[in-house]
């Protein structure tokens, strides 16, 4: 089995459960651990794989909440960091159809410091950059960078996720585009919602924006759909695959449920640059993605509600 490395943010979000999509408009929340790279982190264990988290949160209750949340879902966090920076928070708005709306407090997911020790780990491991809060400045910004850097040097199989916060870049989309280019461009797999597809290379097809992207650099290309399925991109492939049919209550996570449980059959192989080469394996893998992210819908909370290993396999 493979390392996987997650990189990113770890924060509370406190979600707004039934109340609409107008936060103003809330008067209960609930607390909940999110952020995107560490709920991929979350599936991958929970999964039987060995995830490590990098990212930092504060050394308050709520940090020291996440990190036992992380741990109780067999997460290795020796990597993670805590400082005097209070932990990032989300505040999240649901819709009855279980869509969500973010507006965020950032704090200490911007304090991770590089650690030059991490680089000979990268070596035949998977790397999933995912991108909330990385491209805004601090010393997350930084490690970030020199983490990639590390990762193509190394040889690393590199996944990207750019996590597209519309509040986080309100007036400043143009700069997360070039931010995020500079990822796609030597990753082995990429994974966008449609709106992030559109958003990034500027074609509004799903055809159209794949091939912007591949001539980018990613090779291979997942767009969820929601309960459409996983629209897959990859040299002699396009193909919707469909995903199983559930009622959704809050679809915070199912990305993350979806790359993660992706990443985990790829941790598997024994090369996992195999998966490039093999668009069979890659079409199954996608559908057992596909069952993770939709079960991730059926609760509340992202990491609270990602699937077992037997829930998956039912």
């Amino acid at each position: 089995m493979n390392k996987v490395y997650c990189i990113g943010e770890l924060l509370i979000d406190f979600v707004a459960e039934k109340q609409g999509s107008d936060l103003s408009k809330a008067t209960e929340f609930t607390k909940k651990a999110g952020g995107a790279p560490a709920n991929v982190a979350c599936t991958i264990a929970k999964l039987g794989g060995k995830s490590f988290f990098v990212g930092c949160v504060g050394e308050d209750p709520f940090g020291t909440f996440l990190l036992h949340i992380l741990e109780e879902n067999d997460v290795d966090i020796s990597l993670a960091q805590q400082s005097r920076t209070f932990t990032t928070l989300a505040f999240v708005s649901l819709a009855e159809d279980g869509e969500r709306d973010f507006v965020f407090s950032r704090g200490a997911d911007k304090e991770l410091k590089y650690d030059k020790n991490l680089k000979n780990d990268f070596n035949r491991s998977l790397i999933h950059f995912g991108a909330a809060t990385s491209f805004l400045g601090g010393s997350l910004e930084e490690a970030y960078g020199r983490y990639y850097f590390d990762a193509l040097t190394q040889g690393a199989f590199i996944s990207f996720d750019p996590n597209y916060r519309s509040d986080l870049w309100k007036n400043n989309e143009e700069t997360f585009i070039k931010k995020a280019l500079i990822f796609i461009e030597k990753a082995h797999l990429c994974k966008f919602s449609i709106e992030e597809a559109r958003l990034i290379s500027g074609k509004e097809t799903m055809d159209d924006a794949c091939t912007f992207l591949h001539e980018t650099g990613a090779k291979i290309i997942a767009i969820t759909l929601g309960g459409d399925g996983t629209y897959i991109s990859a040299p002699n492939l396009k193909l919707t695959v469909p995903s199983i049919k559930v009622t959704p209550v809050d679809t915070t996570g199912a990305g993350d449920a979806f790359i993660g449980c992706l990443l985990l059959q790829i941790a598997e192989l024994n090369n996992p640059f195999d998966i490039l080469e093999n668009n069979q394996l890659l079409l199954n893998m996608v559908k057992k993605a596909n069952k993770a992210g939709a079960l991730t819908t059926t609760n509340y909370g992202a990491i609270a509600s990602l699937p077992t290993k037997e829930q998956l396999n039912e």
